[in-house]
Protein backbone atom coordinates (compact mmCIF):
# COMPACT_ATOMS: atom_id res chain seq x y z
CA UNK A 1 0.00 0.00 0.00
CA UNK A 2 1.63 3.12 -0.91
CA UNK A 3 0.58 7.13 1.20
CA UNK A 4 0.24 10.30 -0.36
CA UNK A 5 0.24 13.25 2.21
CA UNK A 6 -1.14 16.07 -0.08
CA UNK A 7 -1.14 19.67 0.12
CA UNK A 8 0.83 20.42 3.26
CA UNK A 9 4.43 22.58 3.84
CA UNK A 10 7.59 20.34 4.14
CA UNK A 11 9.89 21.26 6.94
CA UNK A 12 12.83 20.20 7.21
CA UNK A 13 16.06 21.41 9.52
CA UNK A 14 16.89 23.37 6.50
CA UNK A 15 13.75 24.52 4.04
CA UNK A 16 10.32 24.53 4.05
CA UNK A 17 8.47 24.75 0.86
CA UNK A 18 5.06 23.49 -0.15
CA UNK A 19 5.17 19.91 -1.38
CA UNK A 20 3.36 16.08 -1.35
CA UNK A 21 4.91 13.50 -0.40
CA UNK A 22 4.68 9.55 -1.62
CA UNK A 23 5.26 7.15 0.68
CA UNK A 24 5.43 3.25 -0.79
CA UNK A 25 7.68 0.48 0.14
CA UNK A 26 8.43 1.82 3.88
CA UNK A 27 10.16 5.11 1.73
CA UNK A 28 9.88 8.17 0.21
CA UNK A 29 9.25 7.68 -3.02
CA UNK A 30 8.83 11.06 -4.72
CA UNK A 31 8.26 14.72 -3.30
CA UNK A 32 6.58 17.32 -5.86
CA UNK A 33 3.47 19.90 -6.40
CA UNK A 34 0.53 17.96 -7.50
CA UNK A 35 1.97 14.50 -7.41
CA UNK A 36 -0.21 12.14 -9.27
CA UNK A 37 -2.59 9.64 -7.15
CA UNK A 38 -1.33 6.46 -7.96
CA UNK A 39 -4.26 3.14 -8.17
CA UNK A 40 -5.07 2.02 -4.33
CA UNK A 41 -3.14 5.07 -2.66
CA UNK A 42 -4.18 6.38 0.48
CA UNK A 43 -4.50 9.82 0.88
CA UNK A 44 -3.75 11.84 3.69
CA UNK A 45 -4.85 15.50 3.80
CA UNK A 46 -2.09 18.18 5.32
CA UNK A 47 -3.86 21.07 3.77
CA UNK A 48 -2.81 24.02 6.56
CA UNK A 49 -0.24 21.42 8.32
CA UNK A 50 3.67 21.11 8.39
CA UNK A 51 5.12 17.69 6.90
CA UNK A 52 8.54 16.80 8.90
CA UNK A 53 10.49 13.70 9.60
CA UNK A 54 8.66 11.56 12.54
CA UNK A 55 11.07 12.56 15.68
CA UNK A 56 14.01 10.69 17.43
CA UNK A 57 13.87 10.60 20.92
CA UNK A 58 18.04 9.33 21.86
CA UNK A 59 17.18 9.06 25.35
CA UNK A 60 14.13 6.23 26.50
CA UNK A 61 14.40 3.66 29.34
CA UNK A 62 11.80 1.09 28.59
CA UNK A 63 11.24 -1.57 30.77
CA UNK A 64 14.63 -1.35 32.67
CA UNK A 65 15.48 -3.17 35.77
CA UNK A 66 16.21 -0.08 37.98
CA UNK A 67 16.88 0.47 41.94
CA UNK A 68 15.27 -2.48 42.53
CA UNK A 69 12.25 -2.91 40.68
CA UNK A 70 11.09 -2.42 36.45
CA UNK A 71 9.86 0.31 34.46
CA UNK A 72 6.08 -0.09 34.08
CA UNK A 73 6.48 0.94 30.25
CA UNK A 74 7.57 -1.91 28.11
CA UNK A 75 9.00 -1.36 24.88
CA UNK A 76 5.62 -2.24 23.13
CA UNK A 77 3.49 0.39 25.62
CA UNK A 78 6.55 2.84 25.21
CA UNK A 79 6.98 3.00 21.08
CA UNK A 80 3.36 3.08 20.39
CA UNK A 81 2.83 6.07 23.24
CA UNK A 82 5.65 7.50 21.30
CA UNK A 83 3.78 7.20 17.84
CA UNK A 84 1.22 8.66 19.45
CA UNK A 85 3.30 11.84 19.67
CA UNK A 86 4.93 12.02 16.62
CA UNK A 87 8.07 10.59 17.21
CA UNK A 88 9.01 7.11 14.94
CA UNK A 89 12.59 6.16 16.55
CA UNK A 90 14.16 5.74 19.94
CA UNK A 91 17.45 5.06 21.03
CA UNK A 92 17.31 3.18 24.41
CA UNK A 93 20.16 1.97 26.76
CA UNK A 94 21.45 -1.58 27.11
CA UNK A 95 23.06 -1.23 31.10
CA UNK A 96 25.05 -4.33 31.62
CA UNK A 97 25.08 -5.28 35.07
CA UNK A 98 29.12 -4.61 36.51
CA UNK A 99 30.58 -7.91 35.69
CA UNK A 100 28.26 -8.97 32.91
CA UNK A 101 29.16 -9.27 29.52
CA UNK A 102 28.04 -6.45 27.40
CA UNK A 103 27.27 -8.89 24.29
CA UNK A 104 25.03 -10.84 27.00
CA UNK A 105 23.18 -7.62 28.06
CA UNK A 106 22.91 -6.74 24.24
CA UNK A 107 21.35 -9.93 23.53
CA UNK A 108 18.24 -9.70 26.62
CA UNK A 109 17.98 -6.28 25.51
CA UNK A 110 16.93 -7.20 22.05
CA UNK A 111 14.82 -9.58 22.97
CA UNK A 112 13.34 -7.13 25.17
CA UNK A 113 12.47 -4.83 22.36
CA UNK A 114 11.21 -7.56 19.76
CA UNK A 115 7.77 -6.22 20.52
CA UNK A 116 8.44 -2.58 19.58
CA UNK A 117 6.35 -0.95 17.81
CA UNK A 118 8.67 1.57 16.21
CA UNK A 119 12.23 1.49 15.16
CA UNK A 120 15.09 1.61 17.79
CA UNK A 121 18.39 1.20 18.66
CA UNK A 122 20.62 0.79 21.57
CA UNK A 123 23.63 2.99 23.54
CA UNK A 124 25.41 0.77 25.46
CA UNK A 125 26.38 1.10 28.96
CA UNK A 126 30.26 0.74 30.60
CA UNK A 127 29.35 0.14 33.85
CA UNK A 128 32.87 -1.80 34.38
CA UNK A 129 36.24 -2.82 33.26
CA UNK A 130 38.61 -5.35 32.21
CA UNK A 131 39.94 -6.68 28.64
CA UNK A 132 36.40 -8.57 27.99
CA UNK A 133 34.95 -5.09 27.87
CA UNK A 134 37.15 -3.94 25.36
CA UNK A 135 36.95 -6.96 23.40
CA UNK A 136 33.14 -6.58 23.42
CA UNK A 137 32.58 -2.78 22.30
CA UNK A 138 34.52 -4.16 19.18
CA UNK A 139 32.10 -6.62 18.54
CA UNK A 140 29.11 -4.33 19.02
CA UNK A 141 30.53 -1.46 16.75
CA UNK A 142 31.68 -3.97 13.94
CA UNK A 143 28.85 -6.77 14.24
CA UNK A 144 25.69 -4.75 15.88
CA UNK A 145 26.04 -1.34 14.47
CA UNK A 146 26.00 0.05 17.79
CA UNK A 147 28.40 3.50 17.71
CA UNK A 148 27.81 4.96 21.22
CA UNK A 149 28.56 4.08 24.73
CA UNK A 150 26.75 5.53 27.74
CA UNK A 151 29.11 6.53 31.16
CA UNK A 152 26.85 6.94 34.41
CA UNK A 153 29.40 9.57 36.53
CA UNK A 154 26.78 9.09 39.17
CA UNK A 155 24.99 6.14 40.91
CA UNK A 156 28.04 5.38 43.35
CA UNK A 157 28.16 1.63 44.13
CA UNK A 158 25.92 0.34 41.60
CA UNK A 159 26.81 1.13 37.94
CA UNK A 160 28.93 4.41 37.91
CA UNK A 161 32.18 4.67 36.03
CA UNK A 162 35.10 5.63 37.46
CA UNK A 163 37.50 8.31 35.54
CA UNK A 164 39.75 5.16 35.23
CA UNK A 165 36.72 3.64 33.32
CA UNK A 166 36.07 6.64 31.50
CA UNK A 167 40.09 7.14 30.29
CA UNK A 168 40.12 3.60 29.01
CA UNK A 169 36.40 4.13 27.46
CA UNK A 170 36.89 7.30 25.74
CA UNK A 171 40.18 5.59 24.58
CA UNK A 172 38.60 2.81 23.00
CA UNK A 173 35.38 4.56 21.83
CA UNK A 174 37.93 6.78 19.67
CA UNK A 175 39.71 3.84 18.63
CA UNK A 176 36.32 2.57 16.86
CA UNK A 177 34.70 5.26 15.71
CA UNK A 178 32.09 5.58 18.63
CA UNK A 179 30.89 8.01 20.62
CA UNK A 180 31.33 8.72 24.51
CA UNK A 181 28.23 9.21 25.63
CA UNK A 182 27.89 10.69 29.53
CA UNK A 183 25.46 11.31 32.81
CA UNK A 184 27.18 13.86 34.49
CA UNK A 185 26.94 14.36 37.81
CA UNK A 186 29.60 13.71 40.33
CA UNK A 187 28.74 10.71 42.19
CA UNK A 188 31.02 10.78 45.08
CA UNK A 189 29.38 14.35 46.12
CA UNK A 190 26.00 13.06 45.48
CA UNK A 191 26.52 9.76 47.70
CA UNK A 192 27.66 12.87 50.34
CA UNK A 193 25.07 14.39 50.43
CA UNK A 194 22.66 11.83 50.61
CA UNK A 195 23.89 10.84 53.55
CA UNK A 196 24.47 14.15 55.56
CA UNK A 197 20.62 15.03 54.28
CA UNK A 198 19.61 11.84 56.34
CA UNK A 199 21.47 12.26 59.06
CA UNK A 200 19.91 15.41 59.05
CA UNK A 201 16.39 13.88 59.25
CA UNK A 202 15.42 14.89 55.49
CA UNK A 203 14.51 11.82 54.55
CA UNK A 204 11.40 13.37 51.65
CA UNK A 205 11.19 14.13 47.98
CA UNK A 206 12.46 17.58 49.04
CA UNK A 207 15.69 16.17 50.23
CA UNK A 208 16.49 14.88 45.64
CA UNK A 209 17.41 18.23 44.16
CA UNK A 210 19.23 19.33 47.94
CA UNK A 211 21.28 15.88 47.26
CA UNK A 212 22.30 16.90 43.50
CA UNK A 213 22.84 20.36 43.04
CA UNK A 214 23.77 22.42 39.67
CA UNK A 215 27.50 22.27 41.13
CA UNK A 216 27.19 18.20 40.90
CA UNK A 217 26.42 18.67 37.27
CA UNK A 218 28.76 21.15 36.17
CA UNK A 219 31.78 19.79 38.06
CA UNK A 220 31.23 16.12 36.27
CA UNK A 221 30.41 17.85 33.44
CA UNK A 222 33.81 20.19 33.48
CA UNK A 223 35.46 16.95 34.18
CA UNK A 224 33.94 14.38 31.21
CA UNK A 225 34.86 17.19 28.75
CA UNK A 226 38.29 17.38 29.78
CA UNK A 227 39.22 14.02 29.91
CA UNK A 228 37.31 13.66 26.18
CA UNK A 229 39.75 16.60 25.08
CA UNK A 230 42.76 15.42 26.18
CA UNK A 231 42.52 12.22 24.63
CA UNK A 232 40.69 13.89 21.33
CA UNK A 233 37.84 11.89 21.62
CA UNK A 234 33.74 13.49 21.12
CA UNK A 235 31.67 13.63 24.12
CA UNK A 236 27.83 13.51 24.26
CA UNK A 237 26.16 14.95 27.34
CA UNK A 238 23.01 13.42 27.89
CA UNK A 239 19.76 15.22 30.09
CA UNK A 240 21.76 19.01 30.48
CA UNK A 241 19.88 20.35 32.98
CA UNK A 242 22.59 22.98 34.59
CA UNK A 243 24.02 26.34 33.11
CA UNK A 244 26.80 25.07 34.77
CA UNK A 245 27.01 22.37 32.30
CA UNK A 246 25.70 24.44 29.39
CA UNK A 247 28.67 27.06 30.74
CA UNK A 248 31.28 23.92 30.28
CA UNK A 249 29.93 23.08 26.89
CA UNK A 250 29.94 26.42 25.05
CA UNK A 251 33.41 26.97 26.55
CA UNK A 252 34.89 23.40 25.19
CA UNK A 253 33.32 24.17 21.52
CA UNK A 254 34.23 27.19 21.67
CA UNK A 255 37.89 25.90 21.93
CA UNK A 256 37.12 23.47 18.67
CA UNK A 257 36.18 20.84 20.67
CA UNK A 258 33.41 18.33 19.51
CA UNK A 259 31.09 18.42 22.28
CA UNK A 260 27.72 17.76 22.14
CA UNK A 261 24.43 18.38 24.36
CA UNK A 262 21.26 17.03 24.92
CA UNK A 263 18.69 18.52 27.12
CA UNK A 264 14.68 17.24 28.53
CA UNK A 265 11.15 18.61 28.02
CA UNK A 266 10.98 18.27 31.26
CA UNK A 267 14.40 20.25 32.37
CA UNK A 268 12.81 23.02 29.59
CA UNK A 269 9.70 24.17 31.32
CA UNK A 270 9.55 22.67 34.99
CA UNK A 271 11.57 23.78 38.22
CA UNK A 272 12.37 22.32 41.74
CA UNK A 273 9.55 23.46 43.10
CA UNK A 274 8.06 20.11 42.32
CA UNK A 275 9.76 18.83 45.06
CA UNK A 276 8.25 21.30 47.92
CA UNK A 277 4.33 19.98 47.12
CA UNK A 278 2.86 18.82 50.32
CA UNK A 279 1.30 15.87 48.76
CA UNK A 280 4.23 12.96 49.03
CA UNK A 281 3.47 10.82 45.71
CA UNK A 282 3.13 14.42 43.79
CA UNK A 283 6.64 15.53 44.53
CA UNK A 284 8.09 11.38 44.64
CA UNK A 285 6.88 11.17 41.39
CA UNK A 286 9.04 13.80 39.76
CA UNK A 287 12.35 12.19 41.10
CA UNK A 288 14.29 11.78 38.54
CA UNK A 289 17.85 12.48 37.86
CA UNK A 290 19.17 14.61 37.54
CA UNK A 291 16.21 16.80 39.21
CA UNK A 292 14.38 19.47 37.86
CA UNK A 293 16.39 22.77 38.76
CA UNK A 294 15.84 26.31 39.90
CA UNK A 295 14.33 29.02 38.46
CA UNK A 296 16.51 30.55 35.86
CA UNK A 297 18.17 27.15 34.59
CA UNK A 298 15.50 26.78 32.19
CA UNK A 299 16.37 30.08 30.48
CA UNK A 300 19.88 28.51 30.17
CA UNK A 301 18.92 26.07 28.74
CA UNK A 302 16.51 27.50 25.93
CA UNK A 303 19.71 29.73 25.38
CA UNK A 304 22.10 26.76 24.86
CA UNK A 305 19.26 25.53 22.19
CA UNK A 306 19.09 28.72 20.44
CA UNK A 307 23.03 28.95 20.19
CA UNK A 308 23.70 26.08 19.09
CA UNK A 309 25.58 24.39 22.20
CA UNK A 310 22.61 22.32 22.80
CA UNK A 311 21.43 20.09 19.84
CA UNK A 312 19.13 17.52 20.93
CA UNK A 313 16.01 16.73 23.05
CA UNK A 314 15.23 13.88 24.57
CA UNK A 315 12.78 12.57 27.74
CA UNK A 316 14.76 9.97 29.41
CA UNK A 317 11.56 8.21 29.62
CA UNK A 318 11.65 5.74 32.77
CA UNK A 319 7.57 5.28 33.86
CA UNK A 320 7.97 4.26 37.83
CA UNK A 321 4.34 4.25 39.20
CA UNK A 322 3.12 5.38 42.31
CA UNK A 323 3.31 1.78 43.97
CA UNK A 324 7.11 2.01 42.93
CA UNK A 325 7.99 4.99 44.16
CA UNK A 326 6.15 4.21 47.39
CA UNK A 327 9.38 1.99 48.00
CA UNK A 328 11.08 5.19 48.97
CA UNK A 329 8.38 6.24 51.50
CA UNK A 330 10.65 6.78 54.11
CA UNK A 331 14.07 7.45 52.63
CA UNK A 332 14.43 9.47 49.18
CA UNK A 333 17.61 7.68 48.04
CA UNK A 334 15.28 4.65 47.34
CA UNK A 335 12.34 6.77 44.98
CA UNK A 336 12.91 4.74 41.88
CA UNK A 337 13.96 7.78 39.74
CA UNK A 338 12.52 8.53 36.68
CA UNK A 339 9.74 10.02 34.70
CA UNK A 340 7.73 9.79 31.36
CA UNK A 341 7.77 11.72 28.58
CA UNK A 342 8.25 10.38 25.17
CA UNK A 343 4.40 11.25 23.88
CA UNK A 344 4.63 14.93 24.57
CA UNK A 345 7.79 16.04 24.05
CA UNK A 346 7.50 17.23 20.63
CA UNK A 347 4.17 18.40 21.44
CA UNK A 348 5.65 20.65 24.55
CA UNK A 349 8.70 22.16 22.41
CA UNK A 350 6.36 23.38 19.57
CA UNK A 351 4.24 25.10 22.01
CA UNK A 352 6.85 26.48 24.57
CA UNK A 353 9.33 27.18 21.93
CA UNK A 354 7.78 27.96 18.24
CA UNK A 355 5.28 29.12 19.75
CA UNK A 356 6.81 31.61 22.16
CA UNK A 357 9.03 32.50 18.98
CA UNK A 358 12.36 31.14 20.59
CA UNK A 359 12.73 28.72 17.83
CA UNK A 360 11.80 28.20 14.73
CA UNK A 361 10.17 25.63 12.72
CA UNK A 362 13.39 24.44 10.96
CA UNK A 363 14.99 24.34 14.88
CA UNK A 364 12.15 22.41 15.90
CA UNK A 365 12.92 19.76 13.30
CA UNK A 366 16.28 19.75 13.79
CA UNK A 367 16.21 19.30 17.32
CA UNK A 368 13.46 16.92 17.61
CA UNK A 369 14.89 14.64 14.81
CA UNK A 370 17.75 15.71 12.41
CA UNK A 371 20.42 16.86 14.72
CA UNK A 372 20.10 13.42 16.45
CA UNK A 373 20.22 11.20 13.11
CA UNK A 374 23.19 13.68 12.26
CA UNK A 375 25.25 12.78 15.55
CA UNK A 376 24.34 8.86 15.80
CA UNK A 377 24.89 8.36 12.09
CA UNK A 378 21.40 7.07 11.12
CA UNK A 379 21.17 10.56 8.78
CA UNK A 380 19.44 10.60 5.98
CA UNK A 381 17.47 6.95 6.33
CA UNK A 382 16.09 9.13 9.61
CA UNK A 383 15.59 12.78 10.45
CA UNK A 384 14.79 13.84 6.94
CA UNK A 385 12.08 14.24 4.15
CA UNK A 386 14.15 12.97 0.94
CA UNK A 387 13.44 10.64 -1.43
CA UNK A 388 15.18 7.57 -0.59
CA UNK A 389 14.82 8.22 3.18
CA UNK A 390 12.36 6.36 5.30
CA UNK A 391 8.54 6.97 5.32
CA UNK A 392 8.90 7.94 8.80
CA UNK A 393 6.83 11.44 9.11
CA UNK A 394 4.62 13.70 10.81
CA UNK A 395 1.50 15.56 9.51
CA UNK A 396 1.65 18.69 12.65
CA UNK A 397 -1.23 21.07 12.71
CA UNK A 398 0.18 24.14 14.22
CA UNK A 399 -3.04 25.20 15.41
CA UNK A 400 -4.22 21.62 16.78
CA UNK A 401 -4.79 21.60 20.86
CA UNK A 402 -4.71 19.05 23.27
CA UNK A 403 -4.65 19.36 27.42
CA UNK A 404 -2.06 16.79 28.52
CA UNK A 405 -3.31 14.15 31.29
CA UNK A 406 -2.24 11.06 32.69
CA UNK A 407 -6.25 10.23 32.20
CA UNK A 408 -6.01 10.22 28.26
CA UNK A 409 -2.52 9.69 27.24
CA UNK A 410 -1.42 6.51 26.00
CA UNK A 411 1.82 6.13 28.35
CA UNK A 412 1.61 3.38 30.56
CA UNK A 413 2.14 5.52 34.16
CA UNK A 414 -0.43 6.99 36.84
CA UNK A 415 1.42 10.29 36.73
CA UNK A 416 2.85 13.07 34.20
CA UNK A 417 4.64 15.60 34.72
CA UNK A 418 2.81 18.13 32.36
CA UNK A 419 -0.75 17.29 33.88
CA UNK A 420 -3.37 19.98 32.54
CA UNK A 421 -0.86 21.97 30.23
CA UNK A 422 -2.58 22.41 27.11
CA UNK A 423 -0.74 22.63 23.79
CA UNK A 424 -1.30 24.47 20.55
CA UNK A 425 0.55 22.18 17.71
CA UNK A 426 -0.13 18.54 17.80
CA UNK A 427 0.77 15.62 15.36
CA UNK A 428 -2.30 15.03 13.35
CA UNK A 429 -1.14 12.41 11.42
CA UNK A 430 1.85 9.75 12.41
CA UNK A 431 3.83 7.67 9.35
CA UNK A 432 6.13 4.71 10.19
CA UNK A 433 7.32 2.69 7.76
CA UNK A 434 5.22 4.22 4.90
CA UNK A 435 1.84 3.37 7.35
CA UNK A 436 -0.17 5.96 9.53
CA UNK A 437 0.15 4.42 12.60
CA UNK A 438 -1.82 7.39 14.45
CA UNK A 439 -4.10 9.89 12.89
CA UNK A 440 -6.97 12.40 14.91
CA UNK A 441 -6.62 10.41 17.67
CA UNK A 442 -6.89 6.81 16.41
CA UNK A 443 -3.55 4.74 17.31
CA UNK A 444 -2.21 2.08 14.91
CA UNK A 445 0.72 0.76 16.50
CA UNK A 446 1.63 -3.04 15.73
CA UNK A 447 3.83 -4.71 18.36
CA UNK A 448 6.94 -6.06 16.52
CA UNK A 449 6.83 -3.56 13.51
CA UNK A 450 9.59 -1.82 14.96
CA UNK A 451 13.33 -2.48 13.41
CA UNK A 452 17.01 -2.87 14.91
CA UNK A 453 18.58 0.23 13.27
CA UNK A 454 22.70 -0.61 13.19
CA UNK A 455 24.20 2.85 13.14
CA UNK A 456 27.76 2.43 11.38
CA UNK A 457 30.93 3.46 12.88
CA UNK A 458 32.25 6.82 12.07
CA UNK A 459 33.49 6.70 8.25
CA UNK A 460 37.17 6.16 7.83
CA UNK A 461 38.03 5.16 11.49
CA UNK A 462 38.55 1.56 10.86
CA UNK A 463 40.46 1.94 7.39
CA UNK A 464 42.67 4.26 9.54
CA UNK A 465 43.39 1.51 11.78
CA UNK A 466 44.21 -1.27 9.51
CA UNK A 467 46.68 1.27 7.87
CA UNK A 468 48.22 1.75 11.46
CA UNK A 469 47.97 -2.01 11.96
CA UNK A 470 50.20 -2.63 8.59
CA UNK A 471 52.78 0.45 8.96
CA UNK A 472 53.21 -0.94 12.64
CA UNK A 473 53.51 -4.43 11.17
CA UNK A 474 56.90 -6.31 11.98
CA UNK A 475 58.97 -5.79 8.37
CA UNK A 476 61.30 -8.73 7.01
CA UNK A 477 64.71 -7.75 7.51
CA UNK A 478 66.53 -8.24 4.17
CA UNK A 479 69.05 -10.63 3.22
CA UNK A 480 72.59 -9.42 2.37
Amino acid sequence: MSVLIKGGTVVTDSDTYRADVLCANGTVQAIGKDLDVPAGCEIIDASGQYVMPGGIDPHTHMQLPFMGTVASEDFYTGTAAALAGGTTSIIDFVIPSPGQSLLDAFETWQGWAEKAATDYAFHVAITWWDDSVRRDMETLVREHGVNSFKHFMAYKGAIMATDDILVESFSRCLELGAVPTVHAENGELVYHLQQKLLAEGMTGPEAHPLSRPPQVEGEAASRAIRIAGTLGAPIYLVHVSTKDAVDEIAYARQQGQPVYGECLAGHLVLDDSVYRNPDWGQAAAHVMSPPFRPEGHQEALWHGLQAGNLQTTATDHCCFCADQKAMGKEDFTKIPNGTAGVEDRMAVLWDEGVNTGKLSINDFVALTSTNTARIFNLYPRKGAVQVGSDADLVVWDPNGTRTISAATHHQNIDFNIFEGKTVRGIPRHTVSQGKWVWRDGELRAERGAGRYLERPAYPGVFELLERRAELNAPKAVPRH
